[in-house]
C-alpha cells in the first residue's frame, strides 16, 4: 500500500462531507459545477479500476468512500438545482411597475 496515495485520498476526501452537509443544509447549488463533480467521479472510478486490476489494497475503500460522498453531492445538486432560480423584482422604465424576473446563477 502506498502511504502517499492513502494520504492524498484522505486529504481529498476530508472536504466532501463538509460540502455535502453545506448543500443539504442550504439546499442551494448556485456556483457549484456539475461538470467538475462528474469529472471527479470519473477520476475516482478510474482509480478504483486501477486498484482492482493492478494494485489491489485497502486504498480502494478510500476511493469508494470518496466516490460515494461526491455521488451524494451530485444527487443533492440534481435535487436542489431548480431552487437556485432566484426571483428578483425589476422596475420597468416605461410603466414604473414592478415585475418578477427569474434569474439563474
Amino acid at each position: 500500500m502506498s502511504i502517499f496515495e492513502a494520504g492524498m485520498m484522505i486529504c481529498f476526501g476530508a472536504s466532501w462531507p463538509f460540502q455535502v452537509a453545506k448543500t443539504y443544509k442550504t439546499k442551494q447549488v448556485a456556483g457549484k459545477s456539475i461538470l467538475f463533480l462528474w469529472l471527479v467521479e470519473l477520476g475516482y472510478v478510474l482509480g478504483m479500476i486501477h486498484k482492482v486490476l493492478y494494485s489491489p489494497d485497502i486504498v480502494f475503500f478510500l476511493y469508494l468512500l470518496n466516490f460515494i460522498l461526491v455521488g451524494t453531492d451530485m444527487f443533492l445538486y440534481y435535487l436542489y438545482k431548480d431552487r437556485s432560480k432566484v426571483i428578483v423584482l425589476e422596475r420597468k422604465n416605461n410603466t414604473g411597475n414592478l415585475v418578477e424576473v427569474p434569474v439563474r446563477h
